[in-house]
Protein backbone atom coordinates (compact mmCIF):
# COMPACT_ATOMS: atom_id res chain seq x y z
CA UNK A 1 0.00 0.00 0.00
CA UNK A 2 2.77 2.02 0.95
CA UNK A 3 4.53 1.69 -2.26
CA UNK A 4 1.32 2.55 -4.24
CA UNK A 5 1.18 6.08 -2.22
CA UNK A 6 4.88 6.90 -3.08
CA UNK A 7 4.30 6.21 -6.58
CA UNK A 8 1.11 8.35 -7.00
CA UNK A 9 2.93 11.35 -5.22
CA UNK A 10 6.21 10.22 -7.46
CA UNK A 11 3.96 10.40 -10.82
CA UNK A 12 1.82 13.89 -9.37
CA UNK A 13 5.39 15.27 -8.64
CA UNK A 14 7.09 14.66 -12.24
CA UNK A 15 3.70 15.31 -14.15
CA UNK A 16 3.68 19.08 -12.22
CA UNK A 17 7.04 19.60 -13.99
CA UNK A 18 6.27 18.55 -17.19
CA UNK A 19 3.46 20.37 -17.22
CA UNK A 20 5.43 23.45 -16.37
CA UNK A 21 8.22 22.23 -19.00
CA UNK A 22 5.60 22.30 -21.77
CA UNK A 23 4.13 25.26 -20.20
CA UNK A 24 7.24 27.18 -20.59
CA UNK A 25 7.94 25.95 -24.07
CA UNK A 26 4.40 26.91 -25.17
CA UNK A 27 4.33 30.49 -24.00
CA UNK A 28 8.24 31.02 -25.54
CA UNK A 29 6.91 29.93 -29.05
CA UNK A 30 3.79 32.55 -28.52
CA UNK A 31 5.33 35.40 -27.01
CA UNK A 32 8.82 34.92 -28.84
CA UNK A 33 10.80 38.85 -28.80
CA UNK A 34 11.35 39.63 -32.51
CA UNK A 35 14.27 38.63 -34.14
CA UNK A 36 16.63 42.02 -35.39
CA UNK A 37 17.73 42.35 -38.99
CA UNK A 38 20.88 43.71 -38.21
CA UNK A 39 22.47 43.42 -34.50
CA UNK A 40 22.23 46.53 -32.68
CA UNK A 41 19.79 49.26 -30.91
CA UNK A 42 18.03 52.57 -33.18
CA UNK A 43 19.26 55.42 -31.39
CA UNK A 44 16.88 58.39 -31.78
CA UNK A 45 17.62 61.05 -33.43
CA UNK A 46 20.77 60.17 -33.37
CA UNK A 47 23.23 61.35 -36.78
CA UNK A 48 26.17 58.99 -38.40
CA UNK A 49 29.30 59.78 -36.60
CA UNK A 50 33.00 58.32 -37.43
CA UNK A 51 33.34 55.08 -35.78
CA UNK A 52 35.53 54.70 -32.68
CA UNK A 53 38.93 54.00 -33.61
CA UNK A 54 39.75 50.33 -33.54
CA UNK A 55 40.40 48.40 -30.41
CA UNK A 56 43.95 46.78 -30.06
CA UNK A 57 43.81 43.16 -31.03
CA UNK A 58 44.15 40.70 -27.83
CA UNK A 59 47.80 40.08 -28.49
CA UNK A 60 48.69 43.83 -27.93
CA UNK A 61 47.00 43.95 -24.59
CA UNK A 62 49.99 43.02 -22.36
CA UNK A 63 51.94 45.36 -24.24
CA UNK A 64 49.15 48.25 -23.00
CA UNK A 65 49.82 47.49 -19.65
CA UNK A 66 53.17 49.40 -20.22
CA UNK A 67 53.18 51.30 -23.18
CA UNK A 68 50.67 53.95 -24.66
CA UNK A 69 50.02 53.80 -28.31
CA UNK A 70 47.66 57.49 -28.24
CA UNK A 71 49.63 59.81 -30.62
CA UNK A 72 50.93 62.35 -28.61
CA UNK A 73 50.54 60.02 -25.58
CA UNK A 74 53.36 60.09 -23.06
CA UNK A 75 55.06 57.06 -21.14
CA UNK A 76 53.69 54.88 -18.69
CA UNK A 77 56.28 52.59 -17.22
CA UNK A 78 57.53 51.83 -21.28
CA UNK A 79 58.29 54.67 -23.37
CA UNK A 80 55.17 55.54 -25.75
CA UNK A 81 54.61 53.61 -29.06
CA UNK A 82 52.95 55.30 -31.80
CA UNK A 83 55.35 56.04 -34.80
CA UNK A 84 57.33 53.17 -33.09
CA UNK A 85 58.09 51.41 -36.55
CA UNK A 86 61.43 53.23 -38.09
CA UNK A 87 61.76 55.74 -35.47
CA UNK A 88 65.34 55.37 -33.60
CA UNK A 89 65.90 52.62 -30.41
CA UNK A 90 66.22 54.29 -27.67
CA UNK A 91 64.83 57.74 -28.61
CA UNK A 92 62.17 59.11 -26.95
CA UNK A 93 63.42 62.31 -24.98
CA UNK A 94 62.90 61.90 -21.37
CA UNK A 95 62.37 58.40 -21.31
CA UNK A 96 65.25 56.78 -18.89
CA UNK A 97 66.34 54.09 -21.49
CA UNK A 98 68.70 51.04 -20.11
CA UNK A 99 72.68 51.34 -21.04
CA UNK A 100 71.93 47.95 -23.04
CA UNK A 101 69.16 49.56 -25.42
CA UNK A 102 70.72 52.58 -25.94
CA UNK A 103 73.90 50.21 -27.13
CA UNK A 104 71.90 48.53 -30.05
CA UNK A 105 71.72 51.80 -31.80
CA UNK A 106 69.64 51.65 -35.36
CA UNK A 107 66.18 52.43 -35.84
CA UNK A 108 63.05 50.42 -35.03
CA UNK A 109 63.06 48.23 -38.62
CA UNK A 110 60.14 45.70 -38.46
CA UNK A 111 63.00 42.85 -37.81
CA UNK A 112 64.34 44.12 -34.96
CA UNK A 113 60.93 44.65 -33.13
CA UNK A 114 60.29 41.24 -33.75
CA UNK A 115 63.58 40.21 -32.30
CA UNK A 116 62.99 42.43 -29.70
CA UNK A 117 59.10 41.40 -28.69
CA UNK A 118 60.47 37.76 -29.55
CA UNK A 119 62.87 37.85 -26.13
CA UNK A 120 64.00 41.40 -25.33
CA UNK A 121 66.90 40.45 -22.99
CA UNK A 122 68.29 38.43 -25.77
CA UNK A 123 68.36 41.39 -27.88
CA UNK A 124 69.68 43.93 -25.28
CA UNK A 125 70.95 42.30 -22.47
CA UNK A 126 70.36 43.90 -19.16
CA UNK A 127 67.27 45.75 -20.73
CA UNK A 128 64.80 47.55 -17.69
CA UNK A 129 61.94 45.79 -19.95
CA UNK A 130 60.47 42.91 -18.07
CA UNK A 131 58.49 41.79 -20.39
CA UNK A 132 59.62 37.73 -21.11
CA UNK A 133 58.80 37.95 -24.76
CA UNK A 134 56.33 36.25 -27.13
CA UNK A 135 57.58 33.15 -28.66
CA UNK A 136 54.82 32.23 -31.29
CA UNK A 137 55.15 34.24 -34.48
CA UNK A 138 51.34 34.67 -35.25
CA UNK A 139 50.92 37.11 -32.47
CA UNK A 140 54.59 38.80 -33.05
CA UNK A 141 52.67 39.44 -36.55
CA UNK A 142 49.37 40.38 -34.97
CA UNK A 143 51.41 42.97 -33.07
CA UNK A 144 53.50 44.17 -35.40
CA UNK A 145 50.95 44.69 -37.91
CA UNK A 146 49.30 47.08 -34.89
CA UNK A 147 52.24 48.41 -35.05
CA UNK A 148 52.31 49.84 -38.28
CA UNK A 149 48.67 51.45 -38.19
CA UNK A 150 50.19 53.23 -35.12
CA UNK A 151 51.64 55.98 -37.17
CA UNK A 152 51.23 59.32 -39.84
CA UNK A 153 52.91 57.82 -41.75
CA UNK A 154 53.07 54.00 -41.57
CA UNK A 155 56.52 51.95 -42.74
CA UNK A 156 55.14 49.77 -45.33
CA UNK A 157 56.29 45.64 -44.37
CA UNK A 158 59.19 44.50 -46.46
CA UNK A 159 58.96 41.69 -49.13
Amino acid sequence: METTNANKIALAVLGALLGTMALGVFSSAVFAPEKAAKPGYALAGGEATAAPAAAAPTDVKVCEACHNFDKGGGAKVGPPLWGVVGRPIASVAGFSYSDALKAVGGDWTYEKLNQWITKPSAMAAGTKMAFPGEAEATKRADILAFLQKQSDNPVPFPK
